[in-house]
This record gives C-alpha cells, sequence and structure tokens, in this order.
C-alpha cells in the first residue's frame, strides 16, 4: 500500500501511509475530509491521541470506536484503503458522489486497486482488452459510465460503495452505503436552507495550508461559489478564467471580470488557442485515465494550468449545480415524459413531436434494435441528440464479430430497471448524476486538475447539499421558473449575495469553437483512425476507419461518432505504452 501525495493539508507532517496508535490499523487516502477539524476536537475529548494534524487521520480513530460506520460521519471527497491488521481485514472505500475515482483488477486470489488506470496498468499484468459493450456505451454516452471501464479485466469502485476483504478466507464483499433515491424528505424554506447550507460548505471547503482559488466563468453557479467562500476566506481569494481570442460572444471573461473586482478577487486569466489544445490533446487522454469525448475538457485542464502557475493549488468549482438544482432544459423534459408515460398518456407536445419524427426514421436496416424492455425504463438519455445518432448510425462502422460480441446488450440497460419507481424527478437526477456529472463533469475536472497538481473542489456536489435538495424536492413542488429563469431555489438563495445582472443571467454553458477545435484536431491526428488501433482490435471495419478519419461532424450533433473514435484510439495509444514491454 502507498500513494504519492498532493500535500493541502499538514503539508509537513501529514504523510502516509498514516496509523493509530499502536500502529495496528494503516491508512492511505485520496482527496480531503473537510469537516476534519469538529472530528478531530471531539475524538481527543475521547481520549484518542493523534500523531499528524492531517485531515485523513480522523477516518483511523473514527474506525477505531465504529468500524466501518464511521464512513457516515465523513464529508468529504475520498477514496481510502484501510488495512485492519488486527481484524485481518482491508476496507476499500469511495466517497458518496464519486469525485474521487477508484479502478480495481480482480482475480480470483488478489485484487488491485489504484486511483489511476494508468498505475493499474503500470503492474503489468493486466490484459489490455476492450469490452465490447463498454466501447458501445461509450459512443453512445462519450463516456464509459460506471462501474464499467473501457477494459475487460478493469472496473470501477461505484460512488457510495465499499469493499470488505477478510484476507485469511479471501472473502470479497461490495457494499453501498448511501442511496441518493433513498433520502428523507426535508420540510422548511427551500430557498433560505438552500442559502444556509451552502454557506457552510463554503466555509469547509476553504479549509487548505495551501492558498485557495475560485474557477469564475460569469455564471450563476461559480459566481456563488465565489461570492459565499470570499466572504469567509481569511486571505485574498484569486480568481481564474477562461476565454478565446477576440473575445466572441460566448467569451464569459467581461461578466466574470466583474464580480472578480466586485469581490475584490485578483483575476487571472488565459484564453484558450486551438494550437495549444492541438498540441496537448495527446497528452489530455493520458491524464483523463478514461476515454471522455468532451471538446470543452482543454477549459479544465487550462484554468488549473494557471493557477498552478500562479501558485494556487486549490480551485473551488461551480460544478454539479446544474444537475442537482436542474439547470438542463432536457433534464426537465425527461422527467415530465417519463410522468406521462408512467400515467399512459401520450406526453407534451414536445415529446409527442420527438417520438413521431425520431423514433420514426431512428431504427432502420442498420441502427442499433430497441431491445424488448423487460421491466420499467423512464424517458432519459435519448432526448440527447448524440445518443440518437449513436443508435441510427454508430453500428455501420462496426465491425460483424464485435456486434456479435455485443450479444443482447444495449445502451438503454443503463437506465432499464426491474420495478418501478416513486419519484420520476428524483431518479432523474440519480441518473444524471450518475452520468452527465460523474462521468463527464466530475472525472475530468478531477484528473485534468490532478496532472497540474491542482485539487479540485466541488462545493455543489457535497452530500449534505444533495441530501437537503432531494429531500426538498420530495416535499416541495419546485417553482417552475425565477422570474423567467431555471433553478429557482438556488436563484432565490443568492438574492441579495450576488448582484442581479448574475441572477438574471440567461444561461449560457462553456460553449468553445467547436468547428474550429474539431477540424483542426482532425487535421493533425485524424489519420490515427485510418488502419489504427480500433481497426487493428475488430471494434471498427477499416472503410469505417477511413471514413472517420476525415472528421465528420453531422449537423446537430455536439460530439460526432468521428471525434468520440478519435479520442479512443488515441487513448488506447496512450495506456498501452505504459504496458512492460511497449
Amino acid at each position: 500500500m502507498g500513494m504519492r501525495r498532493l500535500s493541502i493539508i499538514d503539508l509537513e507532517g501529514g504523510w502516509q501511509p498514516l496509523y493509530n496508535e499502536d500502529k495496528s490499523l494503516v491508512l492511505i487516502m485520496n482527496g480531503e475530509i473537510y469537516n476534519f477539524i469538529e472530528l478531530t476536537d471531539a475524538l481527543k475529548m475521547r481520549g484518542h491521541t493523534f500523531s499528524t494534524h492531517s485531515d485523513g487521520e480522523v477516518i483511523l480513530h473514527l474506525y477505531e470506536e465504529e468500524g466501518i460506520e464511521c464512513l457516515h460521519q465523513l464529508r468529504g471527497m475520498f477514496a481510502f484503503a484501510l488495512l485492519d491488521i488486527k481484524q485481518g481485514g482491508v476496507f476499500i472505500v469511495r466517497d458518496r458522489m464519486g469525485e474521487k475515482p477508484l479502478y480495481l483488477h480482480e482475480t480470483a486470489d488478489s485484487i488491485y486497486f489504484s486511483s489511476e488506470m494508468k498505475a493499474l496498468l503500470s503492474v503489468g499484468c493486466i490484459p489490455f482488452e476492450l469490452d465490447p459493450v463498454a466501447v458501445n456505451d461509450y459512443f453512445h454516452y462519450q463516456y464509459v459510465p460506471e462501474p464499467k471501464t473501457p477494459l475487460k479485466a478493469v472496473r470501477k469502485l461505484p460512488r457510495a460503495h465499499y469493499l470488505k476483504i477478510e484476507l485469511a478466507e479471501w472473502k470479497v464483499e461490495q457494499h453501498k452505503y448511501w442511496d441518493m433515491e433513498a433520502l428523507a424528505p426535508v420540510e422548511g424554506d427551500p430557498v433560505e436552507l438552500v442559502r444556509n447550507e451552502l454557506d457552510q460548505i463554503c466555509e469547509l471547503l476553504i479549509r487548505a495550508d495551501v492558498p485557495v482559488g475560485v474557477a469564475l466563468s460569469g455564471g450563476l453557479d461559480s459566481s456563488a461559489i465565489a461570492a459565499l467562500a470570499a466572504k469567509k476566506y481569511p486571505g485574498t481569494m484569486h480568481a481564474f478564467s477562461v476565454g478565446y481570442p477576440g473575445r466572441p460572444p460566448n467569451d464569459e471573461r467581461n461578466d466574470a471580470k466583474a464580480l472578480a473586482d466586485l469581490l475584490g478577487m485578483p483575476f487571472h486569466e488565459i484564453e484558450l488557442e486551438t494550437a495549444d489544445l492541438v498540441n496537448n490533446f495527446e497528452k489530455m487522454n493520458f491524464h483523463r485515465d478514461d476515454p471522455i469525448a468532451d471538446i470543452s475538457g482543454f477549459g479544465y485542464y487550462s484554468v488549473s494550468k494557471i493557477a498552478r502557475e500562479n501558485g494556487v493549488p486549490v480551485l473551488l468549482q461551480g460544478q454539479g449545480g446544474d444537475e442537482v438544482f436542474w439547470g438542463y432544459q432536457w433534464v426537465k423534459d425527461a422527467a415530465e415524459a417519463t410522468d406521462e408515460k408512467i400515467g399512459g398518456r401520450d406526453g407534451p407536445p414536445s415529446i409527442k413531436r420527438f417520438i413521431k419524427t425520431s423514433f420514426k426514421s431512428l431504427f432502420g436496416k442498420h441502427a442499433e434494435p430497441q431491445p424488448p424492455v423487460n421491466g420499467y425504463r423512464p424517458i432519459f438519455h435519448e432526448l440527447a441528440p448524440d445518443f440518437r445518432m449513436a443508435l441510427t448510425d454508430v453500428r455501420n462502422y462496426y465491425t460483424n464479430s464485435f456486434i456479435q460480441a455485443l450479444g443482447g446488450a444495449s445502451a438503454y440497460d443503463l437506465f432499464t430497471f426491474d420495478k418501478p419507481w416513486k419519484h420520476s424527478d428524483i431518479l432523474i437526477t440519480r441518473l444524471i448524476c450518475d452520468t452527465y456529472l460523474l462521468e463527464n463533469g466530475i472525472a475530468q475536472g478531477d484528473r485534468l486538475s490532478m496532472a497540474n497538481s491542482v485539487e479540485l473542489r466541488l462545493p455543489f456536489v457535497d452530500y449534505k447539499l444533495v441530501e437537503l435538495v432531494i429531500g426538498l424536492r420530495k416535499s416541495h413542488q419546485a417553482d417552475p421558473d425565477y422570474q423567467g429563469f431555471p433553478k429557482p431555489w438556488l436563484r432565490g438563495a443568492m438574492k441579495g449575495i450576488l448582484p442581479d445582472f448574475i441572477i438574471e443571467r440567461p444561461k449560457q454553458g462553456f460553449a468553445p469553437p467547436v468547428i474550429e477545435w474539431h477540424n483542426a484536431l482532425f487535421k493533425v491526428y485524424g489519420e490515427y483512425l485510418d488502419g489504427g488501433y480500433l481497426v487493428q482490435s475488430g471494434v471498427l471495419t477499416e472503410e469505417a476507419g477511413a471514413t472517420l478519419a476525415s472528421g465528420l461532424f453531422p449537423r446537430g450533433a455536439i460530439a460526432p461518432i468521428s471525434f468520440k473514435a478519435l479520442v479512443l484510439e488515441i487513448w488506447c495509444r496512450e495506456m498501452r505504452k505504459i504496458l512492460p514491454g511497449k
């Protein structure tokens, strides 16, 4: 057991492994326990002796008292392994929302685990063999939903789970310790409760023995974090933002700087040059550990890079606000359509049009067959345009042997259930958190910031806030909007804290020059697909590789199949370089 540390708290004394008083417990941990001060104080009052000021050491002393039930007291982002020498057991644990990764390779008598796919592959005993079902999911979602990875021999420990390993008998059990859908209803004024919870979260998340900054876009979510954190921060908090040459309309730096000036934050900015994206593209796909076909990931990489260059190794970011508070219209449409489906009605006009126009032409000769529903399926990801295009087109590029290897697996399996659900809105929230938020947003944010030795902290995915919002949603009918804008509880909570020009600003989102970037990438790397690894390994036909190498970009696509194929091709090439003997 070992780890390589990015020192954030107790810079000199917090080196790992960490031990309890008699060294019968051994811990390695990635992440932060945000409420460690309160936990440490209480444990010391009960007689525990600490040898460091590290946030991770509280886990050992809590475990001495409560065993693995101590997880319920931990507030933070973490993946850790705890060796209990007296009991002859190991616990391998991942945080509730999955902010920190944990990869596993299992055999009949061994388990290898790591925070990085790269570390596992370097061991030399893991076969590099693509999993057809995971690859097919990837081409539909633009990432591989957990617990799968692109490789047959590697999986992820799901968020909010732990492994219990009994060493003498070699018994391995996996347990879930937190369930978003099972949370209790919460009564009270949503606006007031959300404001108070966010205020407390930001106070906890600025704890560090190094400078803390904020990734500021000018939108509601990052602005809310900036305003609340700056108010609590004991020093001067710096803001970091990205933009584009020439300041096109989708460049948000002016709004970000206006808020930074209002809050007294020094403002740092970087322009995302196309040439820099091209030069860093292979490296980013290596650092992400998973293939993630999100071209805007260059923004994550660049904002953490400029933060580190300015001596700020901790960044707060607004990731998760749209998923938790419903900032995406298609998520609302999915919940509405699902309720209509349960009620046996045709659905609202927008959904009826979708069903009549899209599904009528969707399942042609080469399209993925819509599987029979042996259970219950909400309306979910089929509302995303890239998912629909993959259903129609991707099998045209697969080899016959790859299609046969898929068997009866379908991209729908992720949101097909064996029993109905009680709350469609809670189910859809859980699904968007398990998919787009976890595997696209959180995953690449964590990996690309850590690649620059920066720790990314996400107040909006703090589990206490998630519990509050889910509980409120169970007991309150959320207002349809806030003066015409989405996320009414969040906007109401920030009234009087943020200026009106931020609260009432229409949602814009991070909108890079996609076509320009796409064409530049394919000009340099497109040839990789022509006879490349995906062709050689039997995923794509030779004709498909040559066709996709041109960089096809159908109208209406966001991450077209050609771009997904290019990301996966480069990911395979970069990961294979790690294999011993390669």
